[in-house]
């Protein structure tokens, strides 16, 4: 099983314009709603490649509902950590006559020390049954980077595949603790890091303790830089590059990482004996 791990998840709603002029006046069709949050993108994409997964996020207020609605619709298994605040929403205008998307991310209500308490305690309670965590998305007011990093510490000691995509120092944290991958984009390395080269800030957060960095970077592609080989990094991108709203690519890049430790290992082939007889 996969434990995908949203401190803080948001309600997507999509709206789709034959064209976006900013400033001006736009009248819509009825506007599309979804759990979201990067946790919860991993584990849509893994629960619809067959992989045993399950959605840990917080939620609140009406938006919580909601989203707990769309993730029972979708039948994706999921456990919810109640908190005060609404959860926070995530706004995409997708413009089609050019193919692109305008999103405004609100940041998200502080949670609570008991809310943060209950948060952690419920990670770590679920991921004793888990192959690998995913540890994914932004951290509301209220989680400290230092309890991200405690976070992964403790799974890796015990054993358990960490995949940490999480911004800034919360990056760092999940590095210096030994995550065995760790994905950002270039600008979240860049914050991070401080490097200004893709490939110089990929191996600080090797050099902190990180197993693999991928690097997502648009339409350029993946990065790819391991531990055993940081000066033969890989690189891959399509030969065209895509259009429209890029909300989710990222996180089915994790999922794609994430799959093949949810998947059960093929039982051995039975050894072969030969025949033998009495002498």
């Amino acid at each position: 099983m996969i434990l995908t791990v949203t401190p803080n998840p948001a309600l997507d709603c999509t709206w789709h314009v034959a064209a976006l002029t900013p400033g001006d006046s736009h009248r819509v069709g009825a506007g599309a709603e979804r759990a979201g949050g990067k946790g919860i993108n991993v584990a849509r994409v893994l629960h619809a490649t067959g992989t045993d997964t399950l959605a840990l996020a917080t939620a609140g207020g009406a938006t919580g509902d909601a989203l707990a609605l769309d993730l029972r619709a979708a039948g994706l298994a999921h456990r919810l950590v109640p908190v005060a605040a609404s959860t926070r929403r995530s706004i995409a205008v997708v413009d089609d006559g050019r193919g692109e998307a305008t999103l405004l991310n609100e940041r998200g209500a502080a949670l609570s020390p008991d809310e943060v308490t209950a948060l952690l305690h419920t990670a770590r309670t679920l991921a004793a049954g888990a192959a690998a965590v995913v540890l994914s998305g932004s951290l509301p007011a209220g989680i400290r980077s230092e309890d991200v990093g405690l976070l992964a510490a403790d799974l890796v000691a015990t054993g358990t595949i960490v995949i940490a995509d999480v911004t800034g120092p919360a990056l760092m944290a999940a590095a210096e603790a030994g995550a065995h991958v760790v994905k950002p984009n270039a600008a979240e390395l860049h914050e991070t890091t401080g490097c200004a080269d893709v490939l110089t800030g990929a191996r600080m957060l090797l050099e902190r303790g990180a197993g693999l960095v991928i690097v997502s970077l648009g339409a350029d592609g993946m990065l790819l830089v391991g531990r055993t080989a940081p000066d033969r990094p890989l690189r891959a991108r399509l030969r065209r590059t895509l259009h429209g709203n890029p909300t989710g690519a990222g996180d089915a890049a994790v999922a794609a990482v994430a799959g093949p430790r949810g998947q059960p290992r093929p039982a051995p082939a039975p050894t072969a004996h030969p025949r033998g007889g009495a002498g």
